[in-house]
């Protein structure tokens, strides 16, 4: 299956506890269906200090899955579907399936 969310997308979240915030793609998991979302599904980690770091109490995100996020689209700044098209070159691009406006340049 094609990757239709990839590094660096602008995505807002459609479930859970963060539902309706909008951020970045950071990093992909494509083997757990997972991304990490800046801003997103932050958790906090207690770690043990050592000689390369002080340790004590970090926030960081937390993967999310991706039946929960969706695209911005940029000219209503709403979460859209996202569908794929091959351009008459032959390159398949990302569109936005109710507008059909191309994500990928």
């Amino acid at each position: 299956m094609a990757a239709k969310i990839k590094t660096g997308d602008k995505v807002v979240v459609l479930a859970g506890r963060d539902k309706g915030v909008k951020g970045e793609v950071l990093k992909v998991i494509p083997e757990d269906n997972r991304a990490v979302v800046s801003g997103v599904n932050k958790v906090k980690r207690h770690n043990r200090p050592s000689p390369f770091s002080p340790g004590g109490i970090e926030e960081k995100e937390a993967p999310i899955h991706l039946s929960n996020l969706a695209h911005v689209d940029p000219v209503t700044g709403k979460g859209k579907r996202v569908g794929f098209k091959t351009l008459e070159d032959g390159t398949k691009v990302r569109v936005f399936k109710g507008s059909g406006e191309v994500i990928d340049s």
